[in-house]
């Protein structure tokens, strides 16, 4: 049920009283399930409600001087389109990678609920800051990080937001990209992205087979990547595994294979 995602994912940024859960239970709904590639909006397009992500990936992205350029990965429990309830028009695309599944809900419904409930406005505001804070962070990775280090802050990055969700196991996740998908967000060229995931192997920082990623030295990945996850704020109670690194954090890891 997609109140449940949007209910986890407010509680873990914000908490929600019982009376503004009980509203979002209430809301009316479509579910969608999305071949890889489909797409639920294009540039230009009106949409009427927003989307939630119930499982698989979506990515948020345009075509620049005939190159896709990936801004922004989305998983389960996200609303990407938060945005769209007061900016009607579409500046990009908006599309599943891999198999996934969406919820979607009339903007109609999101705009009562928001005006009755400020708790609610509140916590759904908070929640497209944080997005944000990491599409700035996507920006200064692009622009100062060089390869080995883009590809691991983005691996970083999904494996702290899936943690949030319960869908890291044992540093371990599901990972449905193909190298093209890591080049569109990484700016990068595919046979790049070959060579420094294959770098990544070689230090033993991460293992990446049939789709499945395993981060085998954490810590050691988040120092290369210079990642710190303050610009995610929702996970700011968590602590970080880079600070457990004389702890001993081991993982798991591996790599894409194009198809």
């Amino acid at each position: 049920m997609p109140h449940r995602k949007l209910i986890a994912r407010l509680q873990a940024v914000v908490g929600l009283s019982e009376q503004d859960q009980a509203k979002l239970a209430r809301m009316p709904y479509k579910l969608k399930t999305l071949d890889n590639g489909a797409y639920i909006f294009r540039q230009g397009d009106r949409p009427k409600h927003s989307i939630i992500v119930i499982s698989g990936f979506l990515s948020r992205q345009k075509v620049v001087s005939d190159r896709n350029q990936i801004s922004s990965f989305y998983i389960a429990g996200d609303m990407p389109d938060l945005h769209s309830l007061h900016l009607p028009v579409m500046d990009h695309e908006l599309c599943s990678v891999g198999t996934s599944t969406v919820a979607s809900v009339p903007h109609a419904y999101l705009k009562e609920v928001m005006n009755e409930a400020p708790a609610l406005t509140q916590a759904f505001w908070r929640e497209t800051l944080i997005h944000a804070s990491i599409y700035r962070e996507w920006v200064e990775n692009l622009g100062a990080r060089q390869a080995l280090g883009r590809i691991a802050h983005l691996l970083c990055e999904l494996a702290t937001r899936l943690e949030l969700v319960g869908l890291l196991d044992n540093a371990s996740f599901h990972l449905p990209f193909v190298q093209q998908n890591v080049a569109d967000a990484c700016g990068l060229s595919v046979v790049h992205v070959n060579r420094v995931v294959q770098e990544l192997r070689r230090q033993g920082l991460i293992e990446w087979q049939h789709h499945t990623v395993q981060l085998l030295d954490r810590a050691a990945l988040e120092e290369a990547a210079e990642f710190s996850r303050d610009y995610l704020h929702a996970l700011e109670s968590a602590p970080s595994p880079i600070v457990r690194a004389n702890a001993g954090a081991g993982a798991n890891g591996a790599a894409p294979r194009d198809r």
